[in-house]
C-alpha cells in the first residue's frame, strides 16, 4: 500500500501531490545547508504551531459570529489513536534486526575477502566515494539524490527502449571486462557449486 502511494509520488502520477513533496523536501534539505538542524525543526514547528494557532483562532472567531456550534476544528484528529501496538514494535524491530544482520554479514564477507573481485570491486567503490566525498558534502549528495529519485523514474518510463537498449551494450562490455580480469587475476575465479 505505502509502496504505490511512493510510486505514484515518483512518477508524478499526480502532479500536484508530487510537486509538493518534492518540494517540500528540496526546501528542506536548501534550509539544511543554511542553518543547522536544530534551528530548521525548530522553525518548522513554529511556522506549523502558528499555522494550527490562526485557524484555530479562525474557527473560533467564525463560529462566534455565526453562532454555530461546529466544536474543535482539529476533533478528528485528536481521536485519532496513534499508539502503537506490541505487535507493530516486534515486526519494526524484527525489519530492522533482520536489515542489520544482512548488512553486517555482507561487510563480513567484503572486508575478509570471502571473494576477492567482490573485495575488489568494494575497495574500488570506496576509493571513488573518496573522491566524491572531496568534492561534495553530505547535503549536496542528498539534494542531487532527491532530484535523481524524482526524474529518472519518469525519464525512464518515457524512453525505456533506448535506455534498455544501452544498458545492455554497457553490461554487456562490463561483463567482458570483468571475465578478462577473473582470468587474469589468480584467486578471482569463483568455485564452482
Amino acid at each position: 500500500m505505502i509502496w504505490i502511494l511512493v510510486l505514484d509520488l515518483l512518477y508524478w502520477r499526480e502532479c500536484r501531490r508530487s510537486g509538493l513533496v518534492f518540494g517540500g523536501l528540496q526546501l528542506l534539505l536548501l534550509c539544511l545547508t543554511q542553518f543547522s538542524v536544530v534551528s530548521v525543526c525548530a522553525y518548522i514547528a513554529l511556522a506549523t504551531l502558528s499555522t494550527t494557532i490562526s485557524f484555530r483562532i479562525y474557527k473560533s472567531i467564525l463560529q462566534a459570529v455565526q453562532k454555530s456550534d461546529e466544536g474543535h476544528p482539529f476533533k478528528s484528529y485528536l481521536e485519532v489513536d496513534v499508539a502503537l501496538t506490541p505487535a507493530q514494535m516486534s515486526a519494526g524491530v524484527e525489519k530492522i534486526q533482520l536489515y542489520a544482520t544482512c548488512l553486517l554479514k555482507e561487510l563480513r564477507r567484503l572486508f575478509l575477502v570471502q571473494d576477492l573481485v567482490d573485495s575488489v570491486k568494494f575497495a574500488v567503490l570506496m576509493w571513488l566515494l573518496t573522491y566524491v566525498g572531496a568534492l561534495f558534502n553530505g547535503l549536496t549528495l542528498l539534494i542531487l539524490a532527491l532530484v535523481a529519485v524524482f526524474t529518472c523514474p519518469m525519464v525512464y518510463e518515457k524512453y525505456q527502449t533506448q535506455i534498455d537498449q544501452y544498458l545492455g551494450v554497457v553490461r554487456t562490455h562490463v561483463s567482458l571486462v570483468v571475465g578478462k580480469i577473473k582470468e587474469k587475476v589468480p584467486g578471482a575465479k569463483r568455485k564452482e557449486e
